[in-house]
């Protein structure tokens, strides 16, 4: 049961979505000269989930001065956390077309086009991004989003081993990681990083099941079972959960049962006609024939010389 393996977009987009509910960091400081402080408004707007609000903040910030590229930034990144990421893209490319050279508008933009599934375009602004800033730890976290979207698993491992180096308490990047190992079918290597997220958070009943479910690859059931069973202590109505742990239970059963009794396969009781019954019987009818020829010519020699008056 590779229930964890279902689709890897669908695993990864999980935590885009966790992603677009952020204020990314272009986000959270207004541009030099916001002309009436309306790009520090829209931030605060932002950090309060008023997305709408920090848009129309962003929209007087650029319109009082269209040729900074801090607006469309922060506009954009309002506009993906609202889901509106068309228009986000449009921002980000605009901020792209004022700072060539500035590599938030490529990483943002990179990180939007990974949330439409775009990830060949995604991989080219975040190549850019790295180019621009290679010590920016979160374009080397998007590109490896927009490698796993495109399966290229080892690539996505070298860009989030390279993320977890510059910033080690970003779980996604850990998690990122587990599963591009897990394809790659690197399963230690995978138990080693959702071990290093439970660590930083005991309470992650989610990389406790994820780390189950790679016991379970590796055929380890009683480790999965302990996995599960943790998990199901902090989330105990998780239903998926219980089912992976029946499995699990179901599996080490199966391996730990005795093997079957052998029973010896019947013979087959012989037919009447055998080459034995077959010699029986003829060797009966030929004494029967000779008794009868025997008897016959008795018969005949005593016949003449009965006792008849003539």
């Amino acid at each position: 049961m590779n229930t964890l393996n279902k689709q890897t977009i669908t695993l990864a987009m999980a935590a885009f979505l966790w992603i677009a509910q952020t204020e990314s960091t272009s986000a959270k400081r207004a541009p030099a000269g916001d002309a009436g402080g309306h790009n520090k408004r829209g931030i605060e707007l932002a950090e309060q989930k008023q997305y709408d609000a920090a848009i129309a903040e962003f929209t007087k910030a650029i319109q009082a001065n269209p040729k900074d590229p801090g607006g469309y930034n922060n506009r954009g990144t309002a506009y993906r956390a609202s889901a509106r990421l068309p228009e986000a893209t449009s921002d980000f490319s605009k901020a792209i077309e004022i700072a060539p050279k500035d590599y938030i508008g490529y990483m943002e933009r990179g990180e939007t086009e990974v949330m439409q599934s775009q990830f060949d375009a995604a991989l080219a602004d975040l190549d850019k991004a790295v180019q621009l800033k290679p010590d920016e730890a979160l374009s080397y976290k998007f590109r490896g989003f927009a490698e796993i979207g495109l399966t290229q698993w080892d690539r996505a491992v070298a860009d989030f081993t390279t993320a977890i180096e510059k910033n080690p308490n970003d779980p996604q990047s850990y998690d990122r990681r587990a599963w591009a190992n897990r394809n790659l079918k690197n399963y230690d290597a995978a138990v080693s990083d959702y071990a290093a997220m439970i660590e930083k958070n005991p309470a992650d009943a989610e990389a406790m099941v994820k780390r189950g479910a790679t016991y379970v690859s590796m055929t380890q059931y009683e480790k999965a079972i302990a996995d599960y069973e943790a998990a199901l202590k902090l989330k105990p109505d998780d239903y998926d959960t219980v089912q992976r742990l029946q499995y699990a239970q179901g599996m080490l059963a199966a391996r730990n049962a005795p093997p079957p009794t052998a029973t010896p396969t019947p013979k087959e009781a012989p037919g009447l006609i055998t080459p034995l019954n077959i010699g029986i019987a003829i060797a009966v009818l030929a004494i029967i024939a000779v008794v009868a020829r025997l008897v016959t010519r008795g018969k005949s020699e005593v016949e003449p010389s009965s006792g008849r008056i003539r």
